[in-house]
């Protein structure tokens, strides 16, 4: 298993404490001289967030050990999605792509329950962060993730496959990145977002609609402000419902594009969050919708309606005049 190592540079450190302050999991200590150290190695999941908040780029966050080794190599597998159910799923996703026009492919994603097999997927070959395995999922990736897995304490807690570390659960750390004003605020925004229960969940799958092995429990779309209102409008257009979305800047892709839609069985649009475009090549014109997959024949059959005259014609800007 994937270990971590933390290296200072004494020469350029400051000594400024933020590399302990920031780190969500307790390594980190300074030692006698002031410097940073891992007093808890065994805690690190290689997130990077002291890297990343260190003024002066002093530390260095690396894998060490075995990145291959596989704790469920011995363990028998979940049998695959059946032929007809997988070509179902990719005609929907060509269906969608096509008429939205979007670039990037859904993402279906499981949240694999404690008791439950594994699918058949290869781990990653060092911790991801769950929104980095939405974004290379979109490329074409199948990422499983146990918690070991996974290099957010945020997610795992959220999805249930962890406790959260107090600094997470009082909302101090979110203070220190000038995210809220003060722990008053970030205690309620950490007590307003839903979690499931610790180690309810053993993993995280997330899959290309077309290329999944197991049924999603939701389908993450990502695209433009404006592919985003068809895809509204494509699961109203034979209704006329009207949806209420619950988005912030937080916990944009755990909260709230998988874990809403599962619990409300309903739609839910997030526009991002400072985690996922901090740590991943999402573009700033891109959002984000997640789906229960039962809306999937609705979405395809609504959006090839839409295709032949509604998007065509407001892409075309038949309204404006032209400019003399």
């Amino acid at each position: 298993m994937a270990d971590y190592k933390v290296t200072c540079d004494e020469a350029r450190c400051k000594r400024c404490g933020l590399c302990v302050a920031f780190c969500p999991c307790y390594v980190l200590e300074a030692n006698d001289e002031g410097y940073p150290f891992m007093a808890h190695p065994d805690q690190c999941v290689g997130c990077t967030t002291c890297a990343g908040n260190c003024p002066t780029r002093s530390l260095t966050v690396e894998a060490v050990g075995d990145a291959t080794f596989d704790p469920f190599a011995d363990e028998p597998r979940a049998e695959p999605l059946d032929a007809a159910r997988r070509e179902e799923l990719a005609g929907y996703q060509r269906a969608i792509m096509d008429a939205l026009g979007l670039r990037w492919q859904p993402v279906a994603v499981s949240l694999i329950a404690a008791d439950e097999s594994l699918p058949d997927v290869p781990l990653p070959p060092a911790n991801l962060r769950f929104c980095q395995a939405m974004m290379a999922a979109r490329r074409g990736a199948s990422i499983l993730q146990p918690p070991h897995r996974h290099s957010c304490p945020d997610g795992t807690s959220i999805f249930g496959m962890t406790g959260v570390p107090e600094k997470l659960a009082t909302g101090e750390i979110y203070v220190l990145f000038h995210k809220v004003v003060d722990a008053e605020a970030a205690a309620r925004w950490v007590a307003a977002r839903p979690t499931l229960p610790p180690k309810s969940r053993r993993a995280t799958y997330v899959a290309p609609l077309a290329k999944t092995v197991r049924e999603p429990e939701v389908v993450v779309f990502t695209g433009t402000p404006e592919q985003m209102m068809w895809l509204c409008m494509s699961m109203s257009y034979f209704t006329g419902h009207r949806h209420d979305f619950h988005a912030s800047g937080f916990n944009s892709m755990c909260v709230e594009a998988v874990l809403l839609p599962i619990a409300n069985d309903e739609p839910n649009i997030t526009f991002g969050c400072y985690g996922c475009r901090a740590a991943s090549d999402i573009g700033e014109d891109m959002m984000f919708m997640g789906v229960p997959t039962h809306l999937l024949p609705m979405i395809a059959e609504g959006a090839a309606e839409l295709a032949k005259k509604a998007i065509p014609d407001s892409r075309n800007k038949i309204y404006v005049e032209p400019i003399m």
